[in-house]
């Protein structure tokens, strides 16, 4: 009897072990939940970022001498790995990378009017099939990619079939059943906006075309020169036959960029230039990626990070969420995002955080986004790398810059150097170039300045990567008064932020969220409060709150 009441005890004692250790395992492997509605997007051009091998630095004889900025750095996909590797994604609460194009770019430069200029921006393809050996290699993009995924990052390439690269000695122009190299676009009507080129040397795809067309001598030639053609050509029967659509010149640039899915398990793309181009190419897209997408779920069952679909953010240039689901497209008005775009690039968040207070800018992005966006999301920015006319250029605002772009509902857009107040204003360069100079790293490193501004960054990054309420809750103000103290709610994720308050002993009316007695936490100060009364004293030399349950 006492050895059967002391097995008893040994298996109770071990049973409670047990599960009091599955209970700490389980409790670490609670994934947060991730909305693209609410994500924190990280935008950086490939070049300019990291050079993380310098043996890739110059290929196809590009060193002729560049204007200011418009030449190959360095910047790689590897650099990006790197990065992710060393946790400053993770720090800056970044869950979801965007990357300028890395297919292959023409070999040669040209120039538009602002000095000779190299495909280092990655949208100048001269071949869709080939990742361009400057940026990398397949072998590099699959390492991104796993990594990313294994740190909670999800990772969107750029997808450019509106056109090629321009024409150059060494880069001859595509058939003409291909493209157009005419007339420029005027963008005075739809036509005028499609059925044209979007600058004079910039030859334009025929995406409205439904006529079979043959691969381009030159791609054939490419192709049998580096041992792949047949392999090439067989992938293209396959699709083909599978999809049922015509050899159009759209549908080879489809089949091309949704092999970047299925092949490595990307998560999403941005579309460049989605205004020129028929509408009816986006829906055709969206039904070829999420095809693909299906196909890499179904082969990698154990790489499927969860059940969001596949991601398309469009920039349709100009559009603002104030145009809700309707852009208005010369003589039409258009909505790209039904069958097609989860969420548009927003142009106008920079103008709101100028000429409107902050709880009007919040009560706006709110009400639309439950509203006339219901369902969708729009991708706000401050800075970026074609809009020269960003929020702060002079970068006197960092720490406003990130509050409004980091709190304000929607997706937010980091462009690569915001979170480091990189400079914008590059002394001899000409046009774009300005806002796209190499990742301020040494700043970072050495200015005791710039690392005060990357931890406000990094907190609200944090914050809003642990909470997607941020950006794809139910906002509601609760005082303006010494501050702006207002709570954000999705399902059971619930959180009070205070902005622009004292410094020192602060009170917070929490009655509408907490109860009496919880204990909450200001992350900001990684300050530990209790509820009393319906309210908290938090006490700190910060004028930000940021509060969570514990």
């Amino acid at each position: 009897m006492k050895k059967i009441l002391f097995l008893f005890l040994l298996v109770t004692i071990f049973s409670c072990k047990e599960n009091s250790s599955t209970e700490k395992i389980a409790k670490q492997t609670v994934k947060k939940e991730f909305v693209w509605e609410g994500a924190n997007i990280y935008f950086l051009l490939t070049d300019r970022f990291n050079n993380g091998d310098t043996t890739n630095d110059i290929n196809f004889n590009r060193t002729k001498e560049t204007g200011k900025l418009r030449g190959f750095k360095g910047g790689d996909i590897k650099g990006i790995t790197q990065k992710i590797k060393e946790g400053y994604f993770t720090k800056l609460g970044i869950n979801a990378i965007w990357m300028t194009p890395i297919v292959e770019q023409i070999h040669g430069g040209t120039d538009e009017g602002t000095g000779l200029s190299y495909g280092f921006h990655g949208y100048w393809a001269k071949d869709w099939t080939k990742i361009d050996p400057n940026f990398g290699t397949k072998e590099d993009l699959k390492e991104l990619v796993v990594i990313a995924h294994k740190n909670g990052i999800r990772v969107l390439l750029d997808a450019v079939i509106n056109h090629t690269g321009p024409v150059t000695d060494k880069d001859p122009v595509w058939p003409s059943d291909w493209v157009r190299t005419g007339p420029p676009c005027t963008y005075d009507s739809y036509e005028h906006t499609i059925s044209c080129t979007l600058v004079k040397n910039l030859p334009d795809i025929k995406t409205e075309s439904n006529e079979a067309v043959e691969l381009p001598s030159q791609l054939v030639k490419k192709w049998k020169a580096e041992g792949r053609y047949e392999q090439e050509v067989k992938e293209l029967d396959a699709f083909f036959t599978r999809t049922g659509h015509p050899r159009a010149p759209r549908f080879y640039i489809i089949k091309w960029l949704t092999d970047y899915i299925t092949e490595f398990g990307i998560d999403g793309y941005r579309v460049d230039t989605v205004k020129h181009t028929e509408e009816s190419v986006w829906q055709e897209f969206k039904q070829e990626c999420d095809a693909a997408f299906a196909i890499y779920k179904k082969n990698n069952p154990d790489k499927v990070l969860d059940e969001n679909n596949f991601y398309l953010v469009g920039e349709v240039y100009n559009y603002t969420i104030s145009d809700g689901k309707s852009f208005n497209l010369g003589e039409k008005k258009i909505n790209y995002f039904d069958n097609a775009f989860n969420s548009l690039i927003n142009f106008e968040l920079k103008w709101n955080v100028k000429q409107m207070p902050e709880t009007a800018v919040f009560q706006k992005y709110d009400s639309l986004l439950h509203t006339d966006l219901k369902g969708y999301g729009v991708l706000n920015y401050l800075t970026s790398h074609d809009d020269g006319q960003p929020f702060d250029k002079d970068r006197i605002m960092p720490y406003k810059t990130a509050t409004m772009l980091l709190l304000t509902p929607g997706t937010s857009q980091v462009y690569y150097g915001d979170e480091s107040a990189r400079d914008l204003t590059i002394e001899g360069t000409e046009g774009d170039a300005t806002l796209r100079s190499f990742m301020n790293w040494n700043d970072i490193q050495s200015k005791a300045k710039t690392q005060k501004i990357l931890k406000h960054w990094q907190k609200l990054g944090q914050f809003r990567a642990n909470h997607p309420a941020v950006g794809a809750g139910k906002h509601a103000l609760i005082s303006k008064e010494n501050g702006v103290v207002f709570s954000r709610v999705r399902n059971n994720d619930k959180i009070i932020i205070g902005i622009n308050l004292q410094k020192g002993i602060k009170e917070i009316q929490v009655s509408s969220l907490f109860k009496n007695g919880e204990k909450l936490n200001d992350f900001y100060a990684n300050q530990e409060v209790e509820v009393k009364d319906g309210k908290v004293i938090v006490n700190s030399d910060f004028d930000i709150i940021l509060l969570e349950k514990l």
